[in-house]
């Protein structure tokens, strides 16, 4: 008996918005192809309310993320890590069409990456060390300064690096207690759209990671104009719309990292994207009397 050809089930990419994968609610996509212009998939093209939609669901999800602990906040991560590592292949093969690398090159990209995930978890509950601590004060008080989340954040993905790139800039936001709404590559969306199903099955809360796809002009504009986003990083913005994106930002005062070239994203990074979006808090306590015998606690 001859056997039965099938056919392929295609994969229908959607948007992640508080934990659930909405198409467009414009209804609008467009065609994602890779280097040699074949066709790949059709990816949802987020409009402006869908970018609302995303900054309403992270500031939801931000009291809860916030307020849990930097361990705790560090075995989610890791978890997205074991997930991300189940699904290797898929990865593979998504990087190898986005970056237009052999299958080689496109693993040794899905195991940085997925290595860097794990690098940036480990720091969840090490970055109060080393951001804040005791400050000498000449008085009878303690002086601590502790790092507090700045709140919901626009990420602009960069627009080569679909991958690791993508990570490096998201996962230090979220590791840190920010909620993000990511705007992917707009030519190479797919593996930010897969992370976000690995995000959803794994125990990242619905609403602490939102992923848009579409044109990043379209997207970041009304974000960065946004009154209840705290904080925009512009990694994934050219010259031109940087400029136009601090502009708007400027309106809330809101924190902008500005796009600064990366020849190596496989490099180590330091822990300058994790300072990015925090807060320093400082508070003030009497030591109590302090005579010759020393305080009187």
């Amino acid at each position: 008996m001859n056997a039965v050809e099938r056919l392929s089930v295609f994969k229908t990419y959607k948007l992640y918005v508080g934990g659930k994968f909405p198409r467009s609610e414009s209804g609008r996509v467009y065609e994602v192809t890779d280097s040699k212009n074949n066709w790949l998939a059709n990816a949802p093209l987020a409009s402006r309310k869908d970018a609302r939609d995303a900054v309403v669901a992270a500031r939801k999800a931000f009291g809860g993320w916030a307020g849990a602990t930097a361990y705790n906040r560090g075995q989610v991560l890791y978890r997205v890590a074991e997930m991300l590592e189940g699904r290797r292949d898929q990865f593979v093969r998504e990087v190898a069409d986005a970056e237009d690398l052999g299958k080689s090159k496109a693993a040794a990209v899905v195991d940085a990456t997925i290595d860097r995930w794990v690098w940036y978890a480990g720091w969840t509950d090490k970055i109060a060390q080393v951001a804040g601590g005791g400050n000498p004060v000449a008085g009878p008080f303690f002086n601590l300064s502790s790092p507090e989340p700045t709140g919901v954040v626009a990420v602009l993905a960069p627009q080569e690096s679909s991958f690791l790139g993508l990570v490096s800039v998201v996962a230090p936001v979220i590791a840190t207690g920010n909620t993000a709404v990511v705007v992917a590559s707009e030519k190479a969306p797919l593996p930010a759209l897969s992370l976000a199903e690995v995000l959803a099955t794994s125990d990242v809360p619905g609403g602490v990671v939102n992923v848009l796809s579409g044109r990043t002009a379209e997207i970041a504009t009304p974000l960065a104009a946004h009154q209840d986003v705290n904080a925009i990083d512009l990694a994934g913005a050219d010259e031109v719309l940087a400029k136009e994106l601090e502009i708007a930002a400027a309106d809330n005062l809101k924190r902008v990292l500005r796009p600064q070239p990366v020849d190596d994203w496989t490099a180590t990074p330091g822990i300058e994207r994790l300072t990015a979006f925090l807060e320093t808090k400082t508070v003030w306590h009497p030591t109590g009397s302090l005579g010759a015998s020393g305080s009187a606690y």
